[in-house]
């Protein structure tokens, strides 16, 4: 078979038309949305205590970082994740298909929690790195599917994905209730246990459903030939194992410490966006019209890095500062620190429908993606602005600000979510060139894990200067993105066809 030319869809294989079995959606968006209610479970589960038991002392089963250490070594391994999401999304157009690409990326995830279940540090960074891996396979495939569901001129495109959104965001919400409160009451290897269940519960479902899905063939939509294959296979298989003998030589000599790791990412994460850029723009599988398409996607793409840098901080300088300087009750209501979590995903959840509802009754009046992304990378900003008051005027760190102060900013933080994720994928969706469809949304991912990068070297300012200083100066670079956004739509409107 040749690079160039897709593989037949089968004759089962569902099509985009006129399905609405599912809130007038296609029935498939049901099994996707499904699937990523529990790997979200499991992920934002884990991640919302992850940074605190990186904090804990050694006495009490965490690993004894301090504040900023904890804060960089968790955006570093986000950084991780989101990167490999480029090789996922190759893997998926060249080897395995979305369908099992999204399978076997469940499957290590769920490995990795089990064995971060496993109370022994060792456990835990080999746990993060299959996790790190299955969501670089699952992450950019899965959502790559829900645009297959539909035409490119489905009015309920947006809609769709809002509400895949929402399934996300149920996950988000009741993943930190159930391994918070089981490590602070339990311990953190309960956490990660309850997290290695519930992504088994979400690739039951997904296999459950496949029978609904587009995408989901045997072999890839643009295969490799066999002998091409067989060699890129062996060369990932030889990749991987010498990445991990050099770097377990590193290690035991002394070179490769924490702190070069983290450094190190962070420097992949700014080269990698660049050169995938200029690959595709120089491919000669892209044409002309698909090329130019590309250029707005540049925007988009860095109104994404500014507002990940600051919701990602909602699972390290904000569980940081809830942890110690925000009172753990509401209403006489006592609750662990890692719930605050769970105030973001609930936001989204109630949210998420409402925005769908809107976006779906105004059709093509409803405002152009950019400047839906735009008014998210603002709400963002704000968001972190918001905590510049309750942390202001106070002579030591010893303070305790009411628990709605955090609500608040994740409220504003939930809606610009919402309003930037859901029209960033579906306009990445609408915008991939054809022969890179699954790693055009892997660079759209590469936006989270070069928002990561960049986080992981900022939070270790965290501490050492003021938070009113550390949270203002963050907020209002949001906040300037997003105007600036919104300055360039005329041009972001003519150049993006066909995207609304």
């Amino acid at each position: 078979m040749s690079r160039n030319t897709p593989s037949r869809t089968a004759d089962t294989e569902p099509q985009p038309g006129d399905d609405r079995a599912f809130f007038g959606q296609p029935r498939g968006l049901l099994t996707l949305s499904g699937l990523e209610v529990w790997e979200r479970f499991s992920f934002l589960g884990m991640q919302a205590i992850l940074v605190l038991f990186f904090a804990d002392s050694v006495a009490d089963d965490g690993l004894g970082m301090d504040a900023g250490t904890a804060a960089s070594v968790s955006a570093a391994y986000g950084t991780l994740v989101y990167l490999v999401s480029v090789a996922g999304g190759w893997l998926a157009d060249r080897i395995l298909g979305s369908y099992r690409a999204v399978l076997w990326g469940g499957i290590l995830i769920a490995c990795g929690h089990y064995s971060m279940a496993v109370p022994t540090a060792t456990m835990t960074w080999v746990g993060l790195g299959l996790i790190s891996a299955g969501t670089g396979l699952l992450k950019p495939n899965v959502a790559n599917m829900v645009g297959k569901l539909y035409g490119t001129e489905d009015d309920r495109r947006d809609a769709g994905f809002a509400l895949y959104y929402m399934g996300i965001n149920i996950g988000a919400f009741l993943g930190p209730l159930i391994t918070g409160w089981l490590g602070e009451h339990q311990g953190w290897h309960w956490g990660f246990s309850a997290a290695a269940i519930g992504m088994t519960l979400g690739l039951i479902q997904y296999v459950a459903g496949r029978r609904h899905l587009a995408g989901r063939k045997a072999a890839a939509e643009y295969a490799l030939p066999q002998q091409a294959m067989r060699r890129a296979v062996l060369l990932i298989v030889l990749g991987v194992v010498g990445f991990a003998l050099l770097a377990g030589v590193l290690a035991a000599v002394g070179w490769l410490t924490m702190d070069r790791f983290v450094d190190l990412l962070t420097l992949v994460s700014v080269i990698a966006p660049i050169v995938y850029f200029v690959w595709m723009f120089r491919s000669p599988r892209v044409t002309a019209e698909e090329r130019g398409r590309l250029r707005p996607y540049i925007v988009l793409f860095l109104a994404s890095v500014a507002f990940n840098f600051i919701l990602f901080q909602a699972y390290s300088t904000m569980m940081l500062l809830a942890s110690t300087n925000a009172r753990t009750e509401i209403l006489g209501f006592h609750f662990p620190a890692g719930w605050y979590a769970s105030a973001l995903g609930a936001f989204e959840v109630a949210l998420a429908p409402v925005v769908a509802t809107v976006w779906a009754r105004m059709g093509h009046k409803q405002p152009h993606a950019s400047n839906k992304i735009a008014f998210g990378v603002i709400l963002g900003g704000l968001s972190f602005l918001l905590m510049v008051l309750p942390t202001s005027g106070h002579e030591d760190d010893t303070y305790q600000m009411a628990a709605w102060w955090i609500v608040g900013s994740y409220l504003l933080l939930g809606l610009g979510d919402i309003l930037l994720e859901t029209s960033g994928m579906s306009a990445t969706t609408k915008l991939a060139p054809k022969a890179f469809a699954s790693q055009t949304m892997a660079l759209w991912f590469l936006s989270l894990a070069l928002a990561n990068g960049i986080q992981a070297q900022v939070v270790k300012l965290y501490g050492e200067v003021s938070n009113p200083v550390y949270f203002g100066l963050n907020g209002a670079v949001a906040v300037v993105v997003g105007l600036a956004v919104i300055a360039a739509a005329p041009w972001l409107r003519r150049t993006m066809h066909p995207v609304h």
